[in-house]
C-alpha cells in the first residue's frame, strides 16, 4: 500500500506539530492518524488492499480512475482530470472524516474512563477478544483471512476490544441504581396508563370475499348447505391471505374492518353465517366462530412489565443526560489541526441548521472506518459516539 502523503506540519494553536489534534492532554499523533487511514481505505475494497488517496495533488488516484473509468455514452465526454481529482479529494475527505472522528470518539471515551476511575485490564481485554473472535471465527483460516481483508494487526482489534470495554463499564457506571422502581411509581404509571393494560372485545371470523353478489350467494348457499369455509373459500374467495388459512380472520377488535363487515360480524351472535355483506373490496360471506370479551390487566398482572419499562426509561434518561454534558466536555477539551477538523473539534465551525431537523437533533452517525469487520468482533465506536453508543 502507498504510503500517505502528508504536508509539512508545524505547530499549531495547542496541537503538536507532530500532531493531528489534543484531546485533553492525549496527542493523536499524525502517525497513528496515517495507520488508521491506511486501514480505513483497506477496507473499503471487498478483497481489501485499496489504498489512500494521495493527497493533495491525488496524481496517482487520478491516473488510476482515468484507467477504471467505464466507457462513456455515445456523444459524452469521459471525466477530464479536474473532475477524477475532485471524485479523489471526496473519498480522501471521507476517510479522514471517519479516522479522525473514531480516534477522538476513542480518546474522549478513554479520557472519561480514567476520570471515572474506571479501569480495564489486559486480562479483561484478552478473555473479551477470546470470546468474540471464537464466535465470529470457528476456523482459525476465517480469522486470518478477516485480518488480510480488514488491514487491521491484532493490537489495532486489541484496541477496539478495548475502547468498548471501557465504554460499556462507563454506562454501567453512570447508569447504575437508576433503574430502581417503586411501588408508587408502578402504581401511578398503571392509574394514568390503564387503557394500555386493557383488551377489547375479538372475534374470530370464517369469510369468504367475493368480487360479485352472484358468487357471494353461491358461497353462502354452498356453507349453510355444509361444505366447510375452507373449501368455499378455496373455491370463490379473491381474498388470498384468508384464502390460503381456510378462510380464517383470527382476532378481530371492532374498528379493524370494513364498516359494513365490522358492523354486521359484532352484531352477529357465535356460529350464526351472515352476509352477502357489500363492502369497497366486494362481497363478504362470514361465520362467528369465537367471541373473545374485552378484558382488563389488574395492576398486580401489569406490575412486571410496567417495572422493566419504568426501569429502563429511568436508565435512559440518566445516559441521555450523562451523554450531554459528556460531549460539551469533551468537544471543549478537543484541539484540532486545521485541515483536520471534524464536529468532534472545538474549532469546528458551527453547523447550520438543516431544513425540517429541529434544533438540538443529534445527526445521524457515520459508519467507523473498519468497515470490513464484523460487530461481534468489537467495532470502534461510532463517530463522536459517547460512552453509551460505544459499540
Amino acid at each position: 500500500m502507498a504510503p500517505l502523503v502528508v504536508v509539512a506540519l508545524t505547530g499549531c494553536g495547542g496541537v503538536p506539530g507532530n500532531a493531528v489534534a489534543k484531546v485533553g492532554g492525549h496527542v493523536i499523533k499524525t502517525s497513528e492518524f496515517n495507520h488508521w487511514m491506511g486501514i480505513a481505505a483497506h477496507s473499503q475494497s471487498p478483497t481489501g488492499g485499496a489504498s489512500i488517496p494521495d493527497a493533495p495533488k491525488f496524481t496517482r488516484c487520478i491516473a488510476q480512475k482515468r484507467k477504471t473509468q467505464p466507457k462513456p455514452p455515445k456523444g459524452q465526454k469521459a471525466p477530464g482530470d479536474a473532475a477524477l481529482k475532485q471524485q479523489c479529494k471526496t473519498e480522501f475527505d471521507g476517510l479522514k472524516n471517519q479516522v479522525l472522528s473514531f480516534l477522538i470518539s476513542a480518546a474522549w471515551v478513554q479520557g472519561e474512563a480514567s476520570e471515572q476511575n474506571v479501569k480495564v485490564s489486559k486480562s479483561d481485554v484478552s478473555k473479551q477478544f477470546d470470546k468474540t473472535k471464537k464466535q465470529s471465527f470457528p476456523k482459525p483460516a476465517d480469522f486470518q483471512k478477516f485480518l488480510k481483508q480488514s488491514g487491521m494487526t491484532m493490537p489495532d482489534l486489541l484496541f477496539r476490544v478495548r475502547v468498548n470495554l471501557v465504554s460499556d463499564k462507563v454506562r454501567k457506571k453512570v447508569t447504575k441504581g437508576k433503574d430502581n422502581v417503586t411501588d408508587a411509581q408502578v402504581s401511578d404509571y398503571y392509574k394514568k396508563n390503564k387503557t394500555r393494560f386493557a383488551q377489547p372485545a375479538r372475534r374470530d371470523l370464517s369469510i369468504v370475499l367475493t368480487k360479485s353478489k352472484t358468487n357471494a350467494q353461491k358461497a353462502l348457499k354452498a356453507v349453510k348447505g355444509g361444505q366447510t369455509f375452507a373449501k368455499v373459500a378455496k373455491k370463490y374467495s379473491i381474498d388470498q391471505s384468508t384464502k390460503a388459512t381456510g378462510g380464517k380472520l383470527l382476532a378481530v377488535s371492532k374498528g379493524q374492518q370494513d364498516k359494513a363487515l365490522d358492523t354486521a360480524a359484532f352484531a352477529a351472535k357465535k356460529g350464526k353465517i351472515g352476509g352477502p355483506i357489500k363492502t369497497q373490496f366486494g362481497y363478504y360471506v362470514f361465520r362467528v366462530d369465537r367471541i373473545t370479551a374485552p378484558s382488563q390487566q389488574s395492576l398486580a398482572q401489569a406490575k412486571a412489565t410496567i417495572k422493566q419499562l419504568l426501569a429502563s426509561q429511568n436508565s435512559q434518561q440518566t445516559l441521555d443526560a450523562f451523554v450531554k454534558k459528556f460531549r460539551k466536555k469533551w468537544t471543549a477539551r478537543t484541539d484540532c489541526r486545521k485541515g483536520y477538523i471534524v464536529m468532534e473539534c472545538k474549532n469546528a465551525p458551527k453547523p447550520k441548521p438543516t431544513p425540517g431537523v429541529p434544533p438540538g437533533a443529534v445527526p445521524q452517525q457515520g459508519a467507523p472506518p473498519s468497515q470490513g469487520a464484523p460487530p461481534s468482533q468489537g467495532a470502534p465506536p461510532s463517530q463522536g459516539a459517547p460512552p453509551s453508543q460505544g459499540a
